[in-house]
């Protein structure tokens, strides 16, 4: 007998062609963030063009090690449509990655409770169907 994957019904992503090399990677669990050739500076989210005095589409995309520290959160008991209902709270993160830049995303596998600013936190991937996997954070350690 094989095993059904369950039916994800909350909202996915929005596919961008400046935000392919992003899904792509996380497909094969592995964070990459886009960096300016010109600057050095890494940015996120996404997008064709890098952010500040340069606004060029000279970008390249760096693997990360995907270690960051939970800058602010909120734990959510309620989603914000009836795809969340029945699930347990789960935390909203904004996490300051090693490269400066600041993802938002959730932090799992931690009771809600304990998580707190500053906690040490490590990217895990969260394959919610055939074609999207979510970058996530866990605990570091």
């Amino acid at each position: 007998m094989s095993e059904e994957k369950k039916e994800y019904n909350k909202p996915l992503p929005e596919f961008r062609p400046e935000t392919k090399p992003f899904w792509e990677a996380a497909r094969e669990h592995r964070l990459v963030i886009p960096r300016s050739r010109e600057t050095g500076e890494f940015f996120f989210y996404p997008r064709a063009l890098s952010p500040g005095g340069d606004m060029s589409d000279d970008i390249e995309w760096v693997e990360s090690e995907g270690r960051g520290k939970v800058w602010t959160f909120s734990i959510h008991h309620m989603g914000p449509s009836k795809a969340y209902k029945g699930e347990p709270p789960y935390v909203v993160a904004l996490i300051e990655m090693e490269e400066g830049v600041k993802m938002m995303s959730n932090v799992v596998d931690v009771d809600p409770k304990d998580v707190s600013i500053g906690m040490d936190v490590q990217v895990c991937f969260d394959d919610v169907t055939d074609e999207v996997t979510l970058p996530k954070f866990k605990p570091a350690g």
